[in-house]
């Protein structure tokens, strides 16, 4: 028979092991059973000294204007917005509308408000959760290369609007 002390140490790190089980399937839940959605988007910085190889992507929407949004007055920090999305022509899809409620149908992401300037209230900054794309020293590299004029970042996107990057694609150049 177990000791109360032997029972107490095996439930904690049970109870460890569900959470961050938990954890790691919620993130990876868009990859598993998300819609998959192309989107434009330009590189930023690609590597950093403390969080490794990685490129920082911005979409078109990664700023909207405060008119698209009915109520952006009232918005704080950290407030969830959605952003609906709509296919155009070569395979991508482009902003569509904002909503503070969640949209009934169709391909949609789910941001959060940040970094709300208050002396220039006409524009609201949204983070996605798909700012950084990860990669291998080499493939990073060749990645800062190639995606200089932009490129297309392949996005899984669950059915709540919590999203996960699959790959970032160059974008064929138009002189080539």
């Amino acid at each position: 028979m177990m000791n109360r002390t032997a029972i107490v140490i095996l439930s904690a790190v049970l109870f460890q092991f569900v959470v961050l089980s938990g954890m790691y399937v919620s993130a990876a839940l868009p990859l598993w059973t998300g819609t998959e959605v192309k989107i434009k988007t330009i590189p930023v910085d690609p590597r950093s000294l403390f969080r490794g190889n990685y490129a920082t992507l911005r979409y078109p929407f990664s700023t909207i204007e405060s008119t698209e949004l009915r109520g952006a007055e009232d918005l704080r920090n950290g407030e969830v917005i959605y952003i609906t999305l709509k296919p155009e022509k070569g395979g991508l899809h482009e902003f569509a509308g904002a909503s503070l409620e969640k949209p009934e149908s169709g391909v949609y992401l789910r941001g959060r408000l940040q970094n709300r300037n208050y002396s220039d209230s006409d524009i609201l900054s949204l983070k996605y959760g798909v700012e950084a794309f990860f990669a291998p020293k080499e493939t990073a590299l060749a990645l800062e290369e190639d995606l200089r004029d932009g490129g297309v970042a392949v996005l899984m996107i669950a059915d709540d609007g919590r999203a996960r990057i699959k790959n970032v694609i160059a974008m064929p150049s138009d002189g080539d």
